[in-house]
Parts: structure tokens; sequence; C-alpha cells
């Protein structure tokens, strides 16, 4: 359903995108229509001079549970990992536009990982940060795994990202995951308050950010001596084919316990 996606844009805070997960009835797991919808917004957002920033909210005690894994089931059996799910990644690590999101209680999963593609998150106290991809046979998704080790070092990232282990909000505010901590409900509107703030400023500073950690360089920085740039446009080509390999081989072997995951609940 579109719905369990609202896009907004509030009178009170001129110049924002609202991207709202609206599905608490399954924690705001995220179907692939989910992402579909996230994925036009963020593209809309990008060529409309009207929005100068962004933000996502959850709803009361819960930003995601992460992946709907009943439907990732229904594609995984298929040996596809889904075009909406890397659609809506590449419209998100290619944002020109501030983000700002805002989390009460459990973000799990890609309910975390988004977070590290933000310029700002806002929590609530009680709000917890986990990432289940080894219990789940699945690698860390998102460029997490490039990119939380440059925010909180490889100790952090490694605890969370490999051991599984849970940010609580103030590890998670230690760690530089997120911005700071409000009262639960605060965090909407620090949040709106914040993006809004952010769409005040011109159009050659905070409207077009700059992305340090998600985005790849320009151009390649090996010397061009006897055709450097031709070696490693070779690289990526390799690099590239082990990654589409990645995608399709490991689903088989993540069922048995994607499907004891779901027994959990």
């Amino acid at each position: 359903m579109t719905d369990h996606v609202l896009v907004e844009r509030p009178d009170a805070y001129p110049g924002v995108q609202l991207i709202r997960f609206n599905r608490p009835e399954k924690k705001n797991a995220i179907t692939r229509q989910m992402y579909a919808r996230m994925t036009e917004a963020l593209t809309a957002a990008g060529t409309d001079p009207a929005i100068r920033a962004m933000a996502f909210l959850g709803t009361e005690g819960c930003f995601s549970a992460g992946n709907d894994m009943a439907d990732f089931l229904a594609f995984a059996m298929g040996g596809s990992m889904g075009g909406e799910v890397l659609d809506f990644l590449r419209a998100l690590a290619g944002a020109t536009k501030p983000i700002v999101s805002g989390v009460d209680g459990l973000a799990i999963g890609i309910g975390t990982t988004i977070h590290l593609h933000c310029d700002l998150t806002v929590s609530s106290a009680r709000s917890v940060f986990k990432t289940p991809f080894v219990d789940l046979a699945l690698v860390p998704e998102a460029a997490s795994s490039l990119i939380a080790p440059r925010i909180m070092g490889h100790q952090r990232a490694f605890a969370l990202l490999a051991a599984g282990e849970p940010l609580d909000a103030a590890g998670a505010r230690e760690a530089g995951l997120i911005w700071k901590i409000v009262e639960e409900t605060a965090v909407e509107e620090e949040t709106l308050s914040a993006a809004a703030r952010l769409a005040k400023k011109t159009a050659g500073s905070a409207a077009h950010r700059p992305r340090p950690h998600s985005r790849r360089p320009q151009r390649c920085a090996c010397p061009d001596r006897g055709g450097g740039e031709a070696f490693c446009r070779a690289i990526e080509k390799r690099r590239g084919a082990r990654r589409v390999r990645s995608l399709h081989a490991p689903v088989g072997r993540s069922l048995p316990a994607i499907a004891t995951f779901m027994e959990q609940f």
C-alpha cells in the first residue's frame, strides 16, 4: 500500500519534504512498494527548487524494524535482490539536499543504516539501533561497512554490523550515528525544525550538501601512466562482476536463517 509511506510538505516547515513510515502494525517494516514510493519522493525532491531539505520519520515507538521479511523471502526465492531496494539506495546516497531523520524506538537493519546517509539524526532516549545482518546470513547493506567505520571507528562499527550488538541512544550519539537526544514527544518537532532551518540556507551552502562518506571519487586517483585510467576501469568492472554474483549466490544459503528469524515474531 502506498499509504504505508506518507510524503508530505508540512505548511509549518517551509521548504521541507517529509517522508514518513506509516505501517505501525508491522513496526514499519519496509516492502518493495514502500521502497519505490521513497525513491519517487527523493527523486522528485532533487529536482524541485521548492524543496530545500528532506526529513525521515517513523511512528511512535518505532522508526523501522527493517525489511519486511515475508516480502524479502518472496523475491529472494527467485534469486533477485529487488530493483526497488537498489533504486532507493542509489537515490538516498545520491541526494544533494540536506536530510534530517528522527528516531523514536526501534531502528533495525535498514532502519539503522539509513541514518548513515542522513546529515542530522534526532533520537529519543528509548531508541535502539541494531543490525542483525550476520544473524540472517546476510552482509551489511547500503555501504554501511564503508561509512560506519569512517564515522564511528572500526571497533564500534564491527560491533554494530558484524557482531550485531545494539546501540542505545547514548551509545549512538557517542559513536556519531546521531546528533542529539530529545524527549520522545519532541522527536518530530526537533527533526522538522532542524530541516526547516536548513531549508532557509542559501542554495550555495546547505541546499547542496557535500557527501564525503557516501560519494565515490569522480576521477581515478591513479596517475595516467600507460593506461592507468583504463586499469582502474578494469578493476571496477571486476569488482562490479563480483558484486553482481554476491547479490545472487548467497540468497539460497540465507533462507534457513531468515526463516528461523521470522519464527521469533
